[in-house]
């Protein structure tokens, strides 16, 4: 199946030499889809837009895809698609696994760094943006064909283990690193650090720590794999997986030579006893190793870059972290790209704060982050209060289960609702309501499609033969469907799940439209078979696009 987005820029294009840009209309009354590429290519060429609009109409063979083109203010062209058009490319969709999304040619190797928490400390809310985010962006690239690489690149190694195996040694309380390991982690490290006495201890304990010491290797591998199950248990809460977690320590092996070669090739030179690489256009250098000999977390980076580009050889490298770290991102792409021949694309996919009601960062009364773990907590907590008011006569595992999938569901989605880029207000009521632009709200909707099969005795229906579409609001459900592909490949050209989001609430609402206009299990054959064939369709895309975004479904609620 082609889209209509690809079909319409094609012939454009073959006629105009200049791209098409065709995007959905704003208003629909305009028509489906508008192609703006018309003025840059007039200004460009030093033509009137319009009439060149106005030619470039006239040569379209597009009868059996849109009723005849028109040209709107300076040069803009309206199409609107022909019912026949639409139902011939939804029966495509219907039929096809991958709900008409063709896989990308070529397919691109890409390497998605996110997540990134650091040992011996608690997840707090902070993370929750880059896991999920990254983890969207990952599942979207793998949908549409490309090959993903995910990469946790933990914070497993620098001073602060130092002060964890003098604290290790002196206070650790086993119980409590039994019952709790990061929080008795963060307990020892707070230990040490007020106790000014003991630093030197602790720069002495870090210096046998990198001399490969076995005593102080076995605590900071202890320490590690208590660390990662910790972390273990909360990404199997959010269903994100990794292909590697390659952390720090991995890579510190490979810091010297790093300095060594851009050194040698001049990239970096010696400033006032540390080692810095300086960017024409940035007044702050890259510090690649300080004055005492010590490396900083830009070497580690470009070490994974090196790394990453041979072994794995990727076409694009997306680190998603929050926007404070932009300016390093920036130092150190442009240190690659003097650097390594042919790098990869590197692109910083950088995002905003989660604030509270106050509008400040989100945090505790206290004052201290909140922990992740007792977010997610709670999110099942308030979930669990809300299926029991409506289902009590379920038994407790099964509401248990209802409330997870709606709590964890609506953490996620109220984050990747927004767009990234900017800061937005957390709030409990807002992503558990059941109507609004929520997980909750779409979950539902999923469950009322797979009611309508129940209430039929149907698992699902075959494609139909034929459609037809009876009222406007099938053939705009049906032109909202269609739209599902592109949608899915602008997400990725843009790293911003909220096109995602944004599609899948009009959608739902675009079907409850449908729904309530259109009787489908007490209408005649066939055109019952064929509402039921767009019901199935409509659910399809909804449980698959939740589960690109990490957000499952339920069959009842």
């Amino acid at each position: 199946m082609v889209s209509p987005v690809e079909i319409l820029s094609r012939e454009i294009e073959h006629h105009l030499n200049a791209p098409a840009l065709v995007r959905p209309c704003t208003d629909p009354r305009l028509g489906d889809f508008q192609a703006n590429g018309v003025l840059a290519a007039a200004k460009q060429r030093g033509q009137n837009p319009r009439a060149l609009a106005e030619q470039i109409v006239t040569r379209l063979s597009l009868a059996d895809v849109c009723e005849p083109p028109e040209v709107a203010g300076p040069g803009f062209i309206n199409f609107r698609l022909k019912p026949s058009f639409v139902a011939q490319q939804l029966r495509s969709m219907m039929s096809d696994e991958r709900l008409g999304v063709a896989p990308a040619s070529p397919a691109e190797t890409i390497v998605f760094d996110f997540s990134g928490p650091n040992v011996a400390k608690q997840m707090h809310v902070g993370h929750i943006r880059s896991t999920i985010i990254g983890d969207a962006l990952a599942r979207v690239a793998r949908y549409l064909g490309h090959r993903v690489i995910t990469d946790n690149h933990l914070g497993d190694w620098g001073t602060q283990f130092g002060m964890l195996i003098v604290g290790w040694n002196r206070f650790r309380d086993d119980a409590a690193l039994q019952r709790d390991p990061l929080s008795e982690l963060e307990r020892l490290y707070r230990e040490v650090n007020a106790r000014p006495e003991l630093r030197e201890e602790a720069r002495a304990e870090l210096v046998k720590l990198q001399r490969g010491d076995p005593a102080n290797r076995a605590i900071w591998q202890h320490i590690l794999d208590l660390s990662r199950h910790a972390f273990d248990e909360i990404y199997e809460k959010l269903g994100v997986r990794f292909d590697f977690t390659l952390g720090e320590s991995f890579y510190n092996p490979m810091l010297p030579d790093v300095v060594k070669e851009l050194l040698d090739c001049g990239i970096a030179r010696v400033s006032d006893g540390a080692v810095c690489v300086f960017a024409a256009d940035q007044p702050t250098p890259l510090i690649i190793q300080k004055s005492d000999g010590g490396y900083g977390y830009g070497t580690t980076d470009l070490a994974t870059v090196k790394y990453r580009v041979e072994n794995w050889r990727p076409h694009r490298i997306v680190y998603v972290t929050d926007a404070r770290q932009q300016l390093h991102f920036k130092l150190v792409f442009a240190t690659v790209r003097r650097w390594l021949p042919n790098p990869p694309h590197l692109e910083h996919v950088a995002f905003g704060s989660i604030l509270g009601e106050d509008g400040k960062p989100l945090r505790t009364r206290s004052g201290e982050n909140i922990k992740l773990r007792e977010l997610l907590a709670e999110a099942e907590e308030r979930a669990l209060t809300i299926a029991t008011s409506k289902n009590p006569h379920l038994p407790e595992d099964q509401r248990r289960e209802i409330a997870q999938v709606i709590g964890i569901g609506a953490v996620k989605y109220a984050d990747l609702c927004q767009n990234r880029t900017t800061d937005y207000v957390f709030s409990w009521d807002k992503m558990l309501a059941l109507d609004g632009n929520t997980a909750p709200y779409l979950q539902y909707a999923y469950v009322r499609i797979r009611s309508i099969f129940r209430k039929a005795g149907l698992s699902v229906v075959p494609v139909p033969s034929q459609l037809e579409f009876q009222d406007a609001s099938e053939l705009d459900l049906g032109k909202h469907l269609l739209r599902f592909r592109d949608v899915l490949y602008d997400v990725l050209a843009d790293y911003k799940p909220n096109w995602l989001t944004a599609y899948l609430y009009e959608l739902a609402g675009k079907f409850t439209a449908f729904y309530d206009r259109c009787p489908v299990l007490a209408s005649p054959e066939p055109t019952r078979q064929q509402r039921l064939a767009m019901c199935q369709l409509t659910g399809n895309v909804l449980r698959t696009g939740l589960d690109l975004l990490g957000i499952r479904v339920l069959e009842q609620m």
